[in-house]
């Protein structure tokens, strides 16, 4: 069985971050403030040894991977969000205006990607990650990252919706015997800037 760690690295603050938008296909950079989040990432990663490193293709994946001094990450789309389809753009307010009670997790918006598709996406990363010899490191998105969680450990795609995930985050999924764990989930830039100031 694999023993290496998977390092989730979501992207640092975009605007539609900040405003709530669904934001999948489009790409939107990174704001200051999230240059500077990424930028607090390198001394955390700069202590570790990883033996693959992906990112999705989105500049604002690959931004905070740079940022991050880890400038060349090898590009798959797998790791690209969600497909949000008609919902892309908009906040869950302004889509439950016209569908009272609008999920991501739950419905499907027309030209929207399904769950399960995406499943199948994150089981080929975890499926790659488990070949390298050693931790692995990704740089992608919120969504795809819970979902990605949720299939670690043996949930279905909807699991990811109990995982919160916050802009510029750091979580690694492990192993305990012959389980897959959530060893750390969500630590934040704020957190993990604690973390360092200790060291």
């Amino acid at each position: 069985m694999a023993s290496g760690r998977i390092w989730l690295v979501r992207h640092g603050e975009t605007e539609w971050t900040l405003s709530g938008q669904h934001t999948g296909s489009t790409d939107i950079p990174l704001t200051d403030n999230g240059r500077e989040q990424a930028r607090s990432l390198a001394p955390i990663l700069a202590g570790e040894q990883f033996a693959l490193v992906l990112s999705s293709p989105m500049s604002r994946a690959r931004e905070t991977a740079k940022l991050a001094d880890m400038p060349d990450p090898e590009i798959t789309d797998d790791l690209c969000e969600l497909g949000y389809g008609e919902c892309e753009g908009r906040t869950t307010a302004q889509i439950r205006q016209t569908t009272p009670g609008w999920s991501v997790w739950d419905d499907d918006a027309p030209g929207a990607e399904k769950l399960a598709d995406a499943a199948a996406r994150c089981k080929r990363v975890i499926e790659r990650a488990e070949q390298a010899d050693g931790d692995v490191a990704l740089f992608g998105h919120g969504h795809i990252f819970r979902i990605l969680g949720a299939t670690w450990i043996g949930e279905p795609p909807t699991g990811g919706k109990v995982l919160g995930l916050s802009p510029a985050s750091v979580s690694i999924l492990g192993h305990e015997h012959e389980y897959h764990v959530l060893d750390l989930w969500n630590l934040t830039p704020k957190f993990l800037a604690k973390e360092l100031s200790a060291r």
